[in-house]
């Protein structure tokens, strides 16, 4: 095993993917759990079908991919917040209406361009290979700039997270927390899609937050679990993809959904046994 990982370590692409993926698995397990319990938690899936239609038509005209995408994303997060607050269309329609919109239209875009070429199928479904070091200085950097914001504004994101209605009666704006948690979550799905694929990024927001709640009953516990569970998943999942020579996102998605049965495995069994004992 051991030896396995130290050769994994000697392809300069791996170096790029760990370094890349342990940042955005952070980043997406912190954000996760305030999705998961706003109900918001599609959110990423979304935003991934809007950075694939991004990506697709900066393919097609040549555009640096992750520079013309980010804006894109963001810009879309805030008009999927807004859409949700101020109109009739709610949570996961308005999801649906923006990202299906988005999709198609890089579809469209593709088929009378580039076609469905390499680079192209790499947003879809993901790939380590992809990633220049052009690529991982700006999503190291970005991936900072998100941990940094979290952790500054970590009190205010758990009032909007845990009561919204009680925090704005506080005087806390949390229009701006709420957009602060769209812009943070923007960003790193479209990092994360390099590697994840626009299929399976929103697992990384999802899978680590559900796991955590199994067992732990705070916020600050929930949070702590969920970064740990998604950077060991992680981890085991890009070593079983190179030993297994699977794909990287579907086997980080595999080792999460393990993780996941274990932990409710581990639920079940702790309340039999506290019903035994009464």
């Amino acid at each position: 095993m051991i030896d396995m990982i130290v050769e994994m370590m000697s392809y300069p692409f791996m170096v790029r993917a760990v370094v890349v993926g342990v940042l955005v698995s952070l980043c997406a397990a912190l954000l996760g759990v305030s999705l998961v319990l706003k109900r918001y938690s599609m959110i990423g899936d979304g935003l991934s079908h809007v950075g694939f239609g991004a990506m697709a038509v900066a393919t097609a005209f040549n555009f640096a991919p992750l520079a013309f995408s980010i804006p894109v994303v963001i810009l879309a997060a805030f008009l999927l917040l807004r859409i949700s607050e101020s109109s009739k269309i709610k949570g996961d329609s308005a999801i649906a209406v923006i990202s299906t919109g988005a999709l198609a239209l890089g579809v469209i875009t593709v088929s009378l361009t580039t076609g469905m070429n390499t680079d192209v199928s790499s947003y879809m479904f993901g790939s380590i290979l992809s990633m220049t070091d052009g690529d991982v200085v700006l999503s190291v950097v970005l991936c900072l700039c998100v941990l940094v914001l979290f952790i500054f504004f970590y009190t205010k994101i758990f009032a909007v997270t845990f009561d919204e209605s009680f925090a704005k009666a506080t005087g806390t704006k949390t229009g701006i927390y709420n957009s602060l948690i769209a812009l943070l979550t923007a960003v790193t799905v479209v990092l994360g899609m390099r590697m994840m694929g626009a299929l399976l990024i929103s697992a990384l927001i999802i899978f680590p937050a559900l796991t955590s709640m199994s067992l732990c009953k705070t916020f600050k516990s929930v949070t702590i679990c969920s970064v740990i569970l998604s950077l060991v998943c992680f981890l085991i999942g890009v070593t079983a993809s190179y030993g297994l020579n699977t794909p990287t996102g579907a086997t980080v998605v595999a080792a999460n959904i393990m993780a996941l049965a274990v932990f409710k495995l581990v639920s079940l069994l702790k309340i039999r046994l506290f019903r035994n004992r009464i």
